[in-house]
């Protein structure tokens, strides 16, 4: 119920401090597994993909806001879930892959952090394939500038069994490199 009533909230201050605009939802499935795979430009980030969605988006937030008074329980109960930076999170991971096999919707952002602009990692590409999820590329574009338009855009789905090819001796990387491309294109498509 927090979620929905806060979810409210960010769409009303968003729709004014931003003029969010939220393009293709549709691309988004109705239910099953799916990973809402994005650029990440800035720690408003991860409302700004999850706010205009139906469904609840799950996240991994840094382990040390879970430590800050309030604010830990806060994003607790929003859907977000410890990651440790700097290295594997197998927690983080196992809770990921957990969530995406119950058939919920999870936010990742492949480069790991804001300062990795376009250098991206494995992990989401190893979690939706162990998940069996569909990883639909989503694009910040425009900034967060107060009064002038935000949007975040939600591409085609990557159907994983359609992009794989067998033959790859790294599947891990053949996947995060047709995400980070599909990315790229809806980034160019959009500005």
């Amino acid at each position: 119920m927090l979620y929905v009533i806060f979810r409210f909230l960010l769409r009303v201050i968003y729709t004014v401090l931003f003029r969010l605009e939220a393009k293709d939802l549709h691309h988004i499935p109705a239910d099953g597994p799916v990973i809402l795979a994005s650029n990440h430009i800035s720690n408003l980030d991860p409302p700004t993909i999850g706010v205009k969605v139906p469904r609840k988006v799950y996240f991994m937030a840094k382990e040390e806001l879970f430590k800050v008074p309030v604010l830990g329980p806060l994003i607790r109960s929003f859907g977000a879930f410890p990651v440790k930076r700097g290295g594997v999170s197998k927690d983080a991971i196992k809770s990921g892959i957990t969530l995406l096999k119950e058939g919920n919707v999870m936010g990742i952002f492949p480069e790991g952090s804001r300062s990795n602009a376009g250098a991206a990692k494995k992990g989401a590409a190893m979690i939706a394939l162990r998940s069996g999820a569909t990883i639909v590329p989503v694009a910040i574009v425009g900034g967060y500038k107060l009064f002038r338009k935000t949007r975040v855009c939600y591409g085609k789905p990557i159907i994983l069994t359609e992009i794989i090819d067998e033959s790859s001796s790294d599947v891990l990387e053949q996947v995060t490199e047709v995400m980070m491309s599909r990315i790229a294109e809806l980034i160019k498509e959009n500005q």
